[in-house]
């Protein structure tokens, strides 16, 4: 009976994933009009894609000699935006929307504008520092100040009278203080911490890391590549019934990074009575397993990567900066404004920001006491566990442990004190995978094409609002207190709830190399692409949620739970079916999440599907399934964008 529904039921639900394309279609619309309505808002603000403009606001900031440190921030507030812009350029935009020479135009005009940022930063600081003596503290006769907004803190302190017992500091409002060796404390020397809320240190790659989507290809390709892979009858009827095809073609983005690998398989059982007009028709939705997969079946055959001896060195897909960089520096004080009548005189020497050269370069063999800092962490960022602190190795591109000694992080005082053998600039950071694996995790539908999707971890449990073309960060809960309230309840993009999530330290989006780093729970890639597909076609009248049998099914098969949910209310457990799917076959299971063993025994009165939809169609209401096909492919596409990101059926 299966083999006999197949070919109908393959048919009607290509149909409904019809909808992936006119998702695709939308937002190309979209990135087009957009472009359209910059042009047209004249609004002073130059275009980043477009070399001219980008090369014109540089090189009219690098002239500009006013270094305010107020203007020099509201400014660098823009410089950001712009960068942000390219960055989402280069995670947003499908392969065959931009070129090789558009991706390495976009890389060097986010570096150039995060040099000319830091640029400023330090033209501000030597401004800010030839008027150090107007400034003297009553008390201690040295200067000291904090200057911030959201996107960068200042903390500067000038050694104006070159005492000893003023060797030590804490910047009051935001609690980051230093202790000096003596021979500091008795030189003319400023000492800045230079917080960064963004990282724009470590390697672009990392900044830049792409996330799973859709890409649907030209459809003249697809006919062909569909024509090229029609087999002999005899041949096809052999293969009814086994295993999906084993991966026939990757597509590299012209950058290097894997795009997406395109899993393009024809229905075969489908396929034995077909014509090649037929198969046209139905191959123009490509089964597509994003890169965030390609490890999977790369694992045992990738050996040859390289692995890092040095135990020194930080290996960043393992760990990343979370809450900004430090850069910390001892600088040479500049000559003092010296105020004669009504004149204020300066000498200038024009080389500009200096740096205090610690330890002195002519005594490498003698010892030198170290530096003590003490940073005061942000309530913005979540540490699950303590951080590691690094430096930046600017000769290597790379941060590294080494140079930093007796690190004591504070819990309670969220703070973290530590030693340097020289001035540096440091980050805190966290393993990325530490909320991974996920202890349970559930998607339920709370209205017409919105949904909830909820993760919980070890530490937290992260829920994700979802509605039409939006998702918003609903709560993050650690420790039954809810965290993170300055980036909850704004409707945001997929990509940008995952950059917000990453940057708060709260991370449920596993990584091209995450697999080495959990013991994940192996699936077939194809399997479960497709399941995350179906999900999302129905997800607008079921619930879906874990099971613990998923672990018991083996690779080829996902098993999850699913109840047809027509209201905003949680779903009660009685509720719940277990349903198992390879991506050609679906059944319902008899057993419940409180067997006592796994079995794949069909449920009574039920049968085989091909698909997950079908499946489900076999036990649903008319109102469900009504449902389900008026559901807007905006929100069907960001559903299973979100699946696909975390991985739900793997990483669980």
């Amino acid at each position: 009976q299966d083999q006999e529904r197949r070919e109908s039921e393959l048919a009607e639900l290509h149909s409904l994933e019809q909808k992936f394309l006119s998702a695709e279609q939308w937002k190309t619309d979209y990135r087009a009009n957009a472009k359209w309505e910059h042009y047209l808002s004249c609004d002073g603000s130059p275009d980043p894609t477009i070399l001219q403009e980008i090369n014109t606001f540089m090189s009219l900031w690098r002239e500009d000699q006013n270094e305010d440190i107020q203007l020099v921030m509201e400014k660098g507030d823009q410089v950001l935006k712009l960068i942000e812009k390219l960055q989402f350029l280069l995670l947003d935009t499908p392969p065959n929307e931009i070129t090789e020479k558009e991706i390495l135009q976009y890389q060097e005009s986010i570096l150039e504008l995060q040099n000319l940022l830091h640029q400023k930063y330090n033209g501000a600081t030597e401004h800010l520092l030839k008027t150090a003596s107007m400034n003297e503290d009553s008390e201690t006769g040295n200067m000291q100040t904090v200057i911030k907004d959201k996107n960068v803190t200042f903390c500067i302190w000038a050694n104006l009278k070159k005492k000893a017992r003023f060797k030590n500091h804490v910047f009051c409002d935001v609690e980051h203080g230093f202790d000096l060796p003596k021979s500091l404390a008795v030189s003319s020397v400023a000492i800045r911490i230079l917080h960064t809320h963004y990282d724009h240190v470590s390697p672009l790659w990392l900044q830049c890391q792409s996330v799973p989507k859709l890409e649907v290809v030209d459809t003249k390709e697809v006919t062909e590549h569909s024509k090229d892979n029609v087999e002999e009858p005899g041949e096809e009827e052999k293969k009814a019934g086994e295993e999906p095809n084993t991966p026939i073609e990757k597509e590299t983005c012209s950058d290097g990074r894997k795009s997406a690998s395109s899993f393009r398989e024809i229905n075969d059982t489908a396929g034995i009575n077909e014509t090649e007009e037929e198969i046209e028709k139905k191959s123009e939705i490509l089964d597509v397993l994003s890169e965030v997969q390609v490890p999977l079946m790369e694992e045992e055959t990738n050996e040859k990567e390289e692995v890092i001896t040095d135990k020194n060195i930080v290996d960043l897909q393992q760990f990343v900066p979370v809450g900004g960089v430090y850069h910390i520096d001892a600088l040479q004080l500049p000559p003092q404004v010296k105020k004669i009548k009504d004149w204020n005189i300066v000498e200038l020497l024009g080389v500009g920001l200096e740096a205090y050269t610690y330890p002195p370069e002519e005594t490498e063999d003698a010892t030198h006491p170290p530096i003590q800092i003490t940073l005061r962490l942000s309530d913005n960022v979540m540490y699950f566990k303590d951080p590691v602190v690094a430096r930046w190795d600017h000769a290597g591109q790379q941060w590294r442990t080494d140079g930093i000694s007796n690190v004591m992080y504070k819990t309670q005082e969220k703070s973290v004190t530590f030693e340097m053998d020289a001035f540096y600039t440091v980050a805190l950071l966290q393993d990325v995978h530490c909320n991974m694996l996920y202890q349970a995790w559930e998607l339920r539908p709370t209205g017409v094409d919105e949904a909830l999707l909820t993760v919980t971890t070890a530490f937290a449990t992260i829920q994700i609002q979802i509605k039409g073309n939006q998702c918003m960060l609903s709560s993050v809960v650690v420790e039954e207190k809810d965290v993170l309230s300055h980036v909850t309840g704004k409707w945001i993009s997929p990509l940008d709830l995952r950059a917000v999530l990453r940057n708060a330290g709260v991370n449920i989006f596993p990584g091209e190399h995450s697999y080495k780093y959990v013991s994940v729970n192996k699936k077939a890639p194809l399997a479960e692409d497709k399941t995350y597909q179906q999900m999302a076609l129905v997800a607008s009248a079921f619930a879906f949620a874990w099971s613990k049998w998923n672990l018991e099914a083996g690779q080829e098969e996902v098993v999850f739970k699913v109840s047809e949910h027509l209201k905003a209310a949680s779903v009660e457990d009685k509720d719940w079916s277990l349903y198992m799917f390879n991506g050609q076959r679906a059944q319902k299971l008899k057993i419940t999440e409180s067997s006592e063993a796994f079995s794949e025994e069909l449920e009574e009165d039920s049968e085989f599907h091909s698909t997950l939809y079908h499946m489900l169609k076999d036990f649903a209401s008319k109102e469900a399934i009504d449902k389900v096909e008026a559901a807007s492919c905006l929100f069907i596409d960001i559903v299973y964008q979100l699946l696909l990101a975390t991985r739900v059926l793997t990483y669980s």
